[in-house]
């Protein structure tokens, strides 16, 4: 065999699968498991993407350490800012006017949850310089996740907005907090306070900037060209892609500028933007790697050394939810068992907790090495029960679709 090989000039020889080959074995793997599980057990799709990423895990090939690092780092980042950009351009800021009740529910959980996980971090054990960062990984709802499972369940209804409107707002709190929280260790460590003060509002002000300058961008393109014709999507993509470069060669938050810009162009004007699903293939590509990604950022060495305080944290972020979202239900305006489900969704915990994570690895690397057990950890935990509690809070709410549900389900 090796000299018939070697006669047909294939070299090496066995050949040795490289990077796209696994790729592309990934992208198979995840679409099958996707479409198995939404056609067989009526689940979400990216249930079945992060199955693919979780059996990657198991093989010893996953991100084990929660490092994104070249093409990893750059797919996440596109994914995010696709979903995190239609997010935002659902979300009208004169509701929070109308409604300040919404504001303080935001505020509330937000606040309560950061304090839950930190304070339950300590409580076992850990450091609390390591417990703060923790928090500010950990605090924000995957808007990932409820973004793609309620697209796929065309989920409309005041729990599904309310979802999609404490999930950017409890993004944005969280990245806000984790670069204070960065610039304070900066601090503690040693002593810059210039640097201290000077990178969050250097990320915050440039953040908004860039996002002010995408959405005046698209707006202007937006008024000669129709955005749902295939070409414009791809002057679309172009533009977001370009928007992401610039925020990673600035040092900006790759999170805050697509969100933001979406938020602004929602907020522009009355009439709603209406966006092909993901941009197009491209997007749906990009959107399937990202969970395949984040599923395998875990090893069993971290479920067993994190996996305590992973589970303790992820309860006392879940009590602290609720107790915001369902005590202030009915003064924000929906029924109790409203706010139940919109407790539920936003129990996920995905894409964004990574990227934050590798954030604080760039900069602390000691500091990340120390909290990856735990945050990798919590991340695998909802990797698959988080798109279930997106799914089963919009059920509880009615207002996931009749034709997306299950055989058996409640009509």
């Amino acid at each position: 065999m090796t000299e018939l090989a070697a006669y047909l000039q294939v070299d090496p020889w066995p050949p040795v699968p490289d990077a796209m080959f696994w790729s592309a074995l990934a992208l198979v793997a995840g679409a099958l498991l996707g479409e198995g599980v939404q056609r067989g057990l009526g689940l979400p799709r990216i249930v079945g993407y992060s199955i693919a990423g979780m059996a990657i895990a198991l093989s010893g090939q996953g991100l084990s350490d929660g490092r994104l690092n070249g093409s990893l780092r750059l797919i996440v980042d596109l994914a995010l800012a696709l979903l995190l950009f239609e997010l935002g351009s659902r979300l009208r800021l004169r509701w929070l006017r109308i409604n300040p009740a919404l504001l303080w529910t935001s505020g509330a959980e937000a606040l309560l949850s950061f304090a839950a996980i930190a304070v339950a971090l300590v409580w076992v054990g850990m450091a609390a310089p390591l417990a703060l960062a923790c928090a500010t990984i950990l605090v924000p709802a995957s808007g990932a996740v409820v973004g793609r499972v309620a697209t796929e369940l065309k989920a409309e209804g005041q729990v599904t907005e309310r979802m999609l409107m404490l999930t950017a707002l409890n993004t944005l709190f969280a990245v806000l907090a984790h670069k204070l929280v960065i610039g304070w260790l900066h601090l503690d460590r040693a002593g810059d306070w210039g640097r201290a003060i000077a990178q969050p509002l250097y990320t915050f002000g440039g953040s908004v900037l860039l996002a002010l300058l995408l959405a005046g961008l698209v707006a202007w393109v937006a008024r000669r060209l129709d955005l749902r014709n295939e070409n414009s999507v791809l002057l679309l993509l172009g533009m977001i892609v370009l928007a992401l470069t610039l925020a990673r060669a600035l040092g900006l938050s790759t999170l805050l500028v697509p969100l933001l810009a979406g938020v602004v162009l929602r907020n522009s004007t009355e009439r709603p933007w209406v966006w092909p699903r993901h941009f197009g293939t491209a997007g749906g590509v990009l959107v399937l790697m990202l969970f395949v990604i984040v599923g395998s950022a875990w090893s069993v060495q971290a479920l067993a050394l994190g996996a305590t305080a992973a589970l303790l944290l992820l309860a006392a972020r879940a009590a602290a939810k609720a107790v915001a979202v369902i005590g202030l239900a009915r003064w924000s305006g929906i029924e109790t068992r409203q706010g139940v489900a919109l407790t539920l969704t936003l129990m996920p915990v995905s894409g964004t907790a990574l990227v934050l994570f590798a954030d604080l690895h760039l900069n602390h690397p000691d500091l990340a090495l120390a909290i990856a057990p735990v945050v990798l950890t919590a991340v695998a935990a909802m990797e698959l029960a988080g798109p279930l509690a997106v799914q089963w809070g919009l059920r509880l709410a009615d207002e996931d679709h009749p034709a997306q549900r299950p055989p058996g389900a409640r009509t």
